[in-house]
């Protein structure tokens, strides 16, 4: 009896977590676009807007390394993708992305792309000034959740792009993925403009501006 009442106690809060973080909507989401019927409404967020502090890993950060990611090392870390997702990735650094990871005791603890050309998303195409960029793709391993990986890795692509004179980021979060917005807030992150993609079938597209923050 005390198993099983511990087993209901997890399930429980886990499935909280789920609804508290906004991720039962956004899962709902992923369920419907993958029978074709893709409604997706997501902020255009620009990143780091005033200077923030930089984020503290838990534990010893000097123990950490940032590096670029090559497509031989890419290809080692997404092994958990499907193979079309994977490709999607390889053919981002293919189409000249960056990819940068933190680097642990000679494992990779999470990593993100930067977008410095023009891109489309959900049929609608942004265009990037040269002092501008767009961050996409994070993803922090789960041995390494809860160590304040993500805002670390964060800011310090924030001080990569400043080197190269880029000190605009942009970056999506999709409307239902509260995490991700507590995520960027802390960093300073602004909301700009909020759409609304619908994609039936892979064939009709509408892309609507719903709100301008402005």
């Amino acid at each position: 009896m005390e198993i099983k009442k511990s087993k209901n106690i997890s399930i429980f809060k886990r499935f909280w977590i789920i609804i508290n973080n906004g991720l039962l909507l956004f899962g709902i989401r992923n369920r419907l676009a993958k029978m074709g019927i893709d409604i997706d409404p997501y902020y255009w967020v620009q990143e780091d807007v005033e200077e923030c502090q930089e984020p503290k890993i838990k534990g010893d950060s000097t123990e950490y390394l940032l590096r670029y990611l090559d497509i031989e090392k890419l290809k080692s870390i997404t092994s958990y993708l499907p193979v079309s997702e994977q490709e999607k990735l390889i053919q981002g650094l293919n189409n000249g992305q960056l990819c940068i990871g933190l680097e642990h005791n000679n494992e990779i603890a999470a990593y993100m792309f930067i977008e410095l050309n023009d891109f489309t998303i959900n049929n609608k195409t942004f265009k990037l000034k040269d002092n501008e960029a767009y961050l996409l793709n994070m993803w922090t391993f789960h041995s390494y959740r809860n160590k304040n990986i993500a805002p670390y890795l964060r800011y310090q692509s924030y001080q990569l792009l400043k080197k190269q004179g880029r000190d605009i980021k942009y970056s999506v979060t999709q409307y239902f993925n509260k995490s991700s917005i507590k995520f960027k807030k802390k960093l300073n992150s602004k909301h700009l403009k909020l759409y609304l993609s619908i994609n039936l079938f892979k064939k009709y597209y509408w892309n609507l501006l719903l709100r301008d923050y402005k």
